[in-house]
């Protein structure tokens, strides 16, 4: 493995960086800057097709003045981004911390700033909360807004989990056997020992399943159905809901696999992870249920709405399910 994505480099070309690249982080990088590629395009997709409004942004050409333009809504990414990595790292460390409260109380200051120990959920929740607030801050439909994220977040999340598996940041599954792996499952695939893991543990002896490399495949598969689905014909919203559903039973599944803390809760043991899985894939089901509505259907009924307004007065036709 490689901690540092810097040693990688030395050894496939021959030289070395004069600066160390930690793999999580440069891959969480990677990660982000996809997921706002593939929103910035489908965001100029929906402008396009008039089905989602203009921002105002500073006017560069007003020389002098201070003016404003109306544009596309992906020119708020940069924004978005932002928050998305500040809310996203914050809460994930929150959440780890919450889920380790025995090892922060015995080493608070150690575990606050260590380069290890974040949950994905955590930087999810935080950072939706963030990107929701500012979206709808710029009087832009949040429910839209989140089918556009959904295919690129699905993705990204796969790409993060590349960083883990380099980093061995701990994230790998229980031992695996390679006596039981069956002949068309590449050795790779079934037991990795994560050899120079940042946490330094010695899996020689009992090779576990790489669990990071499932997930971004996983993720990758999932992401490339919820691409192929974006200009689906429901309200806005079901795509988000779909993702919610697909990251809950993808996540659901991996932890029956993954080495990860087990509490009791309602005499049920299950992990942190699990359960809010479920309560994601349940979230998604009941949107899936919400926005099952066809677009033209609620945009005809918006429009026969209107059709009763005072003579000479404007009925605006806002998106279905803003």
């Amino acid at each position: 493995m490689y901690p540092r994505i810097s040693d990688l480099f030395k050894d496939l070309l021959g030289f070395e960086l004069p600066f160390p690249i930690y793999s999580f982080g440069f891959m969480v990088a990677v990660a982000v800057m996809l997921a706002a590629w593939l929103t910035q395009i489908e965001l100029d997709r929906l402008h396009r097709a008039g089905r989602i409004g203009s921002v105002r942004i500073p006017d560069k050409a007003a020389k002098g003045r201070k003016g404003t333009i109306e544009a596309s809504p992906s020119h708020l990414m940069g924004t978005v981004t932002v928050l998305a990595v500040v809310g996203g790292f914050s809460g994930a460390k929150l959440f780890h911390i919450f889920e380790n409260l025995g090892d922060f109380f015995a080493d608070p200051f150690g575990m606050v700033f260590s380069s290890g120990g974040f949950t994905f959920y955590g930087g999810l929740i935080v950072a939706a909360v963030l990107i929701a607030w500012y979206v709808k801050r710029n009087r832009l439909p949040v429910p839209l807004f989140a089918d556009a994220v959904a295919p690129g977040l699905m993705l990204a999340y796969g790409v993060g989990r590349i960083g883990c598996h380099l980093a061995g940041d701990g994230d790998w599954g229980i031992a695996s056997n390679l006596a039981d792996k069956p002949s068309w499952i590449p050795a790779f695939l079934w037991s990795e020992t994560y050899s120079r893991n940042i946490w330094g543990v010695d899996l020689s002896a009992a090779p576990v399943f790489p669990t990071p490399l499932y997930e971004f495949m996983m993720a990758a598969a999932l992401a490339g159905i919820l691409w192929s689905l974006r200009d689906h014909p429901y309200v806005a919203g079901w795509l988000f809901s779909l993702y919610l559903v697909f990251n809950g039973v993808e996540r659901f599944l991996i932890e029956k696999i993954r080495v990860n803390n087990v509490f009791d809760f309602l005499g049920i043991q299950s992990t942190q992870a699990e359960l809010i899985a479920v309560f994601l894939m349940a979230l998604g089901v009941v949107g899936l249920v919400r926005f099952r509505g066809r677009r033209e259907a609620a945009r005809n009924g918006n429009a026969a709405a209107g059709a009763g307004s005072a003579p000479g007065s404007a009925t605006a036709l806002p998106e279905p399910g803003a």
